[in-house]
């Protein structure tokens, strides 16, 4: 019989798994086509140039090039500049 005698700890002691999100690639760096930006819940970083949001808020990049962090307005965008 699998029970805990007297011990009363592990009741309750659980919690939901990491969802791993933030920025994955930063300013300056290189992305592709389709690579994820910004896992994010809500939209503190909004969807600059070559840019596209997901329906869970993700960005994502629509061109290949270099990932900048612009503000605008008090607004955070992230942009991608393309290689020509």
């Amino acid at each position: 019989m699998a029970h805990t005698k007297a011990q009363k700890a592990t009741k309750g002691n659980r919690d939901s798994a990491a969802k791993r999100l933030g920025v994955k690639i930063y300013g300056g760096q290189a992305a592709e086509v389709g690579n994820v930006l910004v896992r994010q819940r809500g939209t503190p970083v909004r969807a600059g140039l070559n840019t596209k949001r997901g329906a869970d808020d993700t960005i994502f990049a629509m061109k290949s090039g270099i990932v900048e962090f612009i503000k605008r307005r008090g607004k955070k965008y992230i942009r991608v500049n393309s290689i020509q």
